[in-house]
């Protein structure tokens, strides 16, 4: 179910409200919803809102906590994952994130803040080929993406899949991590295409 424990930028931009709601449960169509460990598909995960949506979670329920800047829901998405959103200031101005943190871990949520800090502090325009990638299933809508079932060979079962346009031959069923450099390109929007990817230090 392609698991990541590393924290990652999955939606470029500032989310809509409608977008926000949908990445809440970006893995709802996996295999075996109700039965599978979900912890490392949602943990680590982050993207941007705005003031307005940011300011709209603190008030559906009363915070788990507050934390200067930061606040916890108080509803856990899986096991002792649950959203953490924060108000930060990054190059003069306050700007706003939700991120899926482990609250089993006691350091995950500094960790996390400080990973979005140095992931947007300047220059930022750029994109890695990983957040490329979650760009695009976050964006995909269900019925254009999915996961291998029995018809893929065995390793590749569970593994998330993307419906591209295969030319001459119609739409094809894809892996999303064997998408090529140009499908990638196909798939992100204009503005998005064309950002290098980030220099490695």
């Amino acid at each position: 179910m392609n698991p990541s424990p590393a924290i990652r930028k999955v939606f470029q931009g500032v989310a809509s409200r409608p977008q926000m709601f949908r990445m809440f449960d970006r893995h709802l169509q996996r295999p075996n919803r109700w039965e599978d460990d979900a912890m490392p598909l949602y943990a680590g995960e982050w993207f941007e809102i705005g003031e307005a949506e940011h300011d709209y979670m603190f008030e559906i329920l009363p915070p788990l906590w507050i934390r200067g800047s930061m606040f916890a829901m108080r509803e856990f998405l899986t096991g002792s994952v649950t959203s953490v959103f924060f108000a930060l200031r990054i190059d003069e101005a306050i700007r706003y994130f939700h991120g899926y943190c482990d609250l089993a871990d006691q350091s995950s949520v500094e960790t996390m803040r400080l990973a979005i800090i140095e992931r947007e502090s300047p220059p930022v325009r750029a994109m890695t080929r990983a957040e490329r990638l979650e760009h695009i299933w976050s964006t995909t809508a269900d019925d254009y993406r999915g996961y291998a079932g029995e018809r893929w060979p065995e390793a590749s079962r569970g593994k998330r899949t993307l419906m591209i346009y295969g030319g001459k031959g119609g739409a094809v069923l894809k892996l999303l991590e064997d998408l090529s450099d140009d499908e990638i390109a196909a798939k992100l929007p204009v503005q998005l295409r064309h950002l290098p990817s980030p220099i490695a230090a």
